[in-house]
């Protein structure tokens, strides 16, 4: 108790030091969490302290086993009821408003502040806040607040959701006339080379009862903090609650927010009574002009630019949904380094703390709302419903009555970054609206059977006509509910809240949908692994902009884009390896291994090949290799290498091939060797001896491949991009010795929220990457930590994510810790479990500095 009492006085202190200025703070430091349920939970004369002590963002399904009865499309994890318990003591003094914001929450949760039900939310992916200022008990006595997660619908998704407080959770105190939650909007609504027009849109809200003025104050600030613009105005409440306020600035000379060059500027509104600074909200932005076109794509800032996306769900691996900032800036840093220059948040709202990352590297951010409308998919099979049962039912069930205030609050909360270009309201919903199989010609229509001839979804021409898919539509019954006017009532809620944007969505089924209404209501028309049908679509509907916005991660897919200066681009299937989207029967297969990087965050050939096709700015090049039985080529009879199913490349599935990133076979043994490069030509050696020249021009599938006769020793392969050459190799590495330990970095702040990753790699007497050998490495922690957990990045494993121990993929295997709020000094070594092997011991100094995390 005396800790807890502690813990709230230095709460109370860090936010009373502040309450002038009216700053959010953190509020993810030391709840309780007990993984039960009980009426009594909610009264406020409820004991909690048996209870375990957490910190935010938490993820409990993440902490549990994985279990072979549990299903396969949210991994084989499981849910449960997690109850959440904070003490404090009151932010707010006498008079002033205070607020509880929650990122997001999964799901079905419940609120109650000293044994009143604030309320609830069922969307697990929106933001949500209350006001907690007439339930504050505001003397020195304490407050509690109870949180109820109900995920015992564990399998309520079609992929890993996780469960719990899973995003951040601030508090917000202000005084009674003030600027509320999400209450600021920045856009730069006119730009020219040589000035930029910031308009700031400012809700203001008087709670005080009594007539009232105050001075807005609105600068720009840059990078430096320097004063680029300002604005001053008297703002009078008579008789009324609320107003808006619009300002407007020119900037001289923008510095522009681009891809390469993501430069931030802010606009800093302080509220002025009587001359004292009462409020003060600080607002990222950036000055940047998007614009498409039907003809040739996106255009930012002016230049037209291919969108080089990828999709990514909200889980990373080890740590489940409650991803910490650093982890994804390691993962995205990886995919930026790959040539990635846009995310697609499938298939629900992103985090704010993503969004700002995005904004900070550069990247473009089609920002999804939901997987589900009216009516559900079925969780595990895809597509339309097929089996109802109580732990699969998900947000459809919700939808009627959530659909607007979840997208506003989502808008809300995320529609300054500069990063969001597209806003999508749905993804592949046609599957569940009865009917739209059977107008595109190549299902058999109804609710039970989804055989579908591969052969027309393939071909270039739709088997049925726009005017066969209206006659069919004339001539359907009429259903409770309408794709098209459900679409139209989403687009209108989008563009009330944001017009500077592009709405879009993801069609699987668009043959149907280009006549239902769906895409009338759209900005940007987006594909869902629709190549084929390109020019067929650009060629019916001329005046549509169109995308890909789910596609193949291979080289087919970003063929038919490159070639088409049409469509704006693409978004692969994924980014990164994600939890769930199995079946039942596919266990121990836990995630789905589609992305350029598996779950642990390595790359795999994938990321390679991409990296080859997305960058032009410096040569790439990367060998892998296999086994000649198991790899999809083969020698031909005229010594080149072919496909040994003739026209492969262009059917390939999401999952690449199984490639080796290391030289070691049997002696004589015949292999493939697939360098995946830009260069215009490469040269393979073989211990010294050229195997041959190629080049690329020659490669139908952007695949450089030579057959090879195993021997040991050395694989090299060498080019030019633009003149510039590169050279890399493989070679033949021996036993295993020892482990080598490496970090992403040397210090971290005491601040509850600073990550480091560490990588174990197997090597072998001469220091070697041993990439060919499989073992259980256990991790040895000194210091003070949070532990978040290790993952080799292998899709069948079901080993806790949260032991000390993991099986290496590659030779090699993650492990991540987080700091407290202690300064200390971690030490880390790891060993192979029964094996005497050698491990560097690798230190991180933890120092206090920066902001606590309260």
């Amino acid at each position: 108790m005396n800790v807890l009492l502690k813990t709230i006085a230095i709460f109370t202190l860090c936010l009373t030091s502040s309450l002038v200025m009216a700053q959010k703070v953190s509020f993810n430091k030391d709840w309780l969490f007990t993984l039960n349920d009980s009426v009594e939970y909610t009264l406020s004369t409820y004991s909690t302290e048996h209870w375990r002590k957490v910190n935010l963002p938490h993820d409990f399904s993440i902490e549990q086993d994985f279990e072979k009865d549990n299903e396969g499309c949210t991994a084989f994890s499981s849910g449960g009821i997690g109850w959440y318990s904070k003490r404090f003591k009151s932010p707010a003094l006498k008079n002033q408003k205070c607020f509880i914001v929650f990122d997001g929450v999964y799901n079905n949760a419940e609120f109650w502040l000293n044994g009143i039900k604030l309320g609830s939310h069922p969307y697990g992916y929106a933001p949500i806040y209350f006001d907690l200022s007439n339930y504050l008990n505001r003397d020195d006595s304490e407050n509690i607040l109870m949180v109820k997660v109900d995920h015992s619908r564990y399998a309520d998704s079609r992929w890993y959701t996780g469960g719990g407080i899973y995003r951040n959770v601030d508090i917000v105190v202000t005084e009674n006339v003030y600027i509320p939650v999400w209450g600021t909007f920045v856009t730069t609504p006119n730009i020219k080379n040589t000035t930029a027009e910031v308009a700031i849109q400012i809700d203001l809200r008087n709670d005080s009862g009594l007539s009232q003025s105050r001075k807005i104050h609105v600068d720009i600030l840059d990078a430096n903090n320097k004063v680029v613009g300002n604005s001053v105005q008297e703002v009078l409440f008579q008789n009324s609650k609320k107003k808006v306020i619009n300002t407007k600035i020119v900037m001289d000379k923008p510095h522009f927010w681009d891809l390469n060059d993501p430069y931030l500027y802010s606009a800093k509104i302080t509220l002025i009574e009587n001359g004292k600074k009462v409020q003060e909200n600080v607002t990222r932005f950036g000055v940047r002009d998007i614009h498409f076109d039907k003809d040739k794509g996106f255009f930012l800032n002016g230049r037209n630019v291919k969108i080089k996306g990828v999709c990514l769900h909200h889980d990373a691996g080890a740590v489940g949904a409650a991803v910490p900032k650093d982890v994804w800036r390691r993962r995205l840093t990886l995919l930026k380094e790959a040539g990635c220059n846009a995310i697609r948040s499938a298939h629900n709202p992103a985090s704010d703390e993503f969004l700002d990352l995005c904004d900070e590297l550069g990247f473009l951010v089609q920002n999804e709302f939901y997987d589900e409308w009216d009516l559900p998919k079925d969780k595990r099979y895809n597509m339309h419903d097929k089996e109802v049962d109580f732990i699969t039912r998900g947000h459809a069930e919700h939808f009627q009555n959530w659909a607007e205030k979840d997208l506003k609050n989502t808008m809300l909360s995320s529609r300054n970054h500069p990063s969001i270009f597209q806003w999508s309201i749905g993804n592949e919903i046609e599957w569940t609206y009865p009917g739209n199989r059977g107008a595109t010609g190549i299902f058999k229509e109804t609710n039970k059977d989804d055989k579908m001839d591969w052969t027309l979804w393939r071909t270039e021409v739709p088997p049925h006509t726009p005017e066969e898919v209206r006659e069919f539509w004339k001539n359907y019954p009429e259903q409770t509910f309408n794709i098209g006017a459900t679409a139209k009532k989403l687009a209108e809620w989008t563009k009330e809240m944001d017009s500077t944007r592009y709405i879009t969505a993801n069609c699987i089924l668009p043959t149907s949908s280009f006549e239902t209404g769906y895409t009338d209501v759209l900005d940007v028309v987006g594909f869902s692994y629709k190549p084929h049908k390109y020019d067929y679509f650009k060629e019916t509907y001329p005046n549509q902009i169109m995308m890909g916005t789910e596609n193949v991660p291979r080289w087919y897919e970003w063929k038919a884009a490159l070639e088409r200066n049409f469509i704006a681009g693409v978004f692969l299937w994924t980014g990164i390896d994600y939890l769930g989207e199995r079946r039942a029967k596919e266990w121990p297969l836990k995630a789905t291994p589609h992305g350029l990087l598996d779950t642990a965050g390595f790359p795999r050939g994938s990321f390679y090949m991409f990296k080859s096709l997305w960058r032009d700015d410096i040569p790439v090049m990367s060998i892998y290799t296999q086994s000649a039985k198991h790899s999809i080529y083969k020698e031909g009879s005229n010594g080149k290498v072919v496909e040994k199913k003739k026209g492969y490349w262009e059917l390939a599935p999401r999952e690449w091939q199984d490639v080796n990133p290391y030289w070691n076979y049997k002696n004589g043994e015949e292999t493939i060797v697939e360098v995946y490069s830009n260069c215009e030509e490469v040269e393979l050696f073989q211990n010294g001896k050229s195997l041959g020249k190629q080049y690329l021009k020659d490669q139908e599938d952007y695949t450089y491949k030579w057959a090879v006769t195993y021997k040991k020793g050395k694989l090299e392969a060498g080019g030019t991009k633009n003149g510039v050459p590169s050279k890399v190799s493989l070679e033949t590495t021996g036993e295993v010795t020892a482990i080598r330990i490496s970090k992403d970095r040397s210090t971290m702040v005491a601040n509850n929220a600073d990550v480091s990753h560490f990588i174990a790699q197997l090597v072998d007497k001469k220091g070697r990457a041993v990439k060919n050998s499989e073992e259980e490495i256990t991790f040895e922690i000194q210091g003070d930590h949070a532990f978040l957990g290790t993952d080799g990045g292998d899709t069948r494993k079901i080993t806790n994510y949260k032991k000390h121990t993991a099986t290496t993929v590659n030779g090699q295997c993650l492990m991540m810790v987080q700091s407290t709020d202690k300064p200390t000094k971690l030490i880390v070594t790891a060993y192979v479990n029964g094996k005497k092997l050698e491990s560097n011991e690798v230190i991180v100094d933890i120092n206090k500095k920066g902001t606590i995390t309260q």
